[in-house]
């Protein structure tokens, strides 16, 4: 009975991951077609010829290394700082006994019921009145602020309520000997969280990290709000450049959507074992 079970659940599984797949392998195999097969009336799964010039014309539109540059640049900040904000509230949350702290927590999680769309607007506009930053005046008037600037890119992803939910169900399941321990080697709060929570935060980290890492890659609704010049312009926003009058240049545009897909990837497979441990840890001790 449990070989049957077995054989079901792996069956089932392999379903749901070629699903899941047939998309990028279509994307895959378009960016590897010529225009002939591409417009052909039959759909053509497999090249004739495999087209890899279509990767090399697709730096013929535009600047990609500097949109490569600037989705790199916000990706990372992004994600480092996250994990360095959503760890120190987690471990607060977790392991610092002081008052009202539940329903503190429960008001950072109230966050993530909140859609990002309803904080968009107000968002942009502290952004774009920030004080004494891009011409703007005591009062936030006057200049530009953050818009159309990296930074600005960046501070709207540097922590959230998930991150920090993770990492307290992740020091949650730690054994409370270590904060004794601590406790009697001398280490303050910081400290301890610097020197011994931080070492045993790889699979949280991970998790979140591959987690923070996509969204803010693959974020086009912000960076198509918050910019306007091709200097601060992201490889999403870039991929509007084979959209011309004419059509689509659907060769070069699958061939940018695979590279652009290509550091989720790497990332998520280079952490894949701490990613899953991450995500588990929670769920031993609430």
């Amino acid at each position: 009975m449990d070989k049957t079970i077995r054989v079901i659940a792996f069956f089932i599984t392999g379903i749901c991951v070629l699903l899941a797949f047939i998309p990028f392998l279509f994307m895959l195999s378009v960016s590897l077609q010529s225009d002939s097969e591409i417009y052909s009336p039959a759909l053509v799964i497999f090249p004739s010829s495999l087209r890899f010039d279509n990767y090399l014309r697709v730096f013929e539109h535009g600047n990609w290394l500097r949109y490569f540059y600037n989705s790199i640049i916000v990706t990372l900040i992004s994600t480092i700082v996250s994990l360095i904000i959503n760890s120190m509230a987690g471990y607060v949350f977790a392991r610092i006994p002081f008052r009202f702290n539940n329903t503190l927590f429960i008001i950072v999680l109230v966050g993530m019921m909140i859609p990002v769309q309803v904080t968009m607007i107000p968002v942009f506009t502290m952004l774009r009145h920030v004080p004494f930053i891009g011409g703007n005046n005591l009062f936030g008037q006057g200049g530009s602020g953050l818009y159309d600037t990296l930074p600005g890119l960046i501070l709207p992803f540097i922590a959230g309520s998930f991150g920090v939910f993770l990492c307290r169900q992740y020091y949650l399941t730690l054994p409370k000997e270590l904060d004794d321990a601590a406790a009697v080697d001398g280490c303050g709060r910081f400290k301890a969280y610097c020197r011994i929570y931080i070492p045993l935060s790889g699979p949280v980290f991970a998790s979140l990290g591959v987690l923070k890492f996509a969204a803010s890659w693959n974020e086009y609704t912000w960076p198509l709000i918050m910019t306007r010049s091709d200097s601060t312009r992201t490889v999403q926003l870039a991929l509007s450049l084979f959209r011309t009058e004419s059509g689509i240049d659907w060769s070069r545009l699958m061939a940018a959507s695979v590279l652009i897909s290509l550091p989720v990837f790497i990332v998520f497979f280079a952490t894949q074992k701490r990613f899953i441990a991450g995500l588990t840890a929670g769920s031993v001790k609430g």
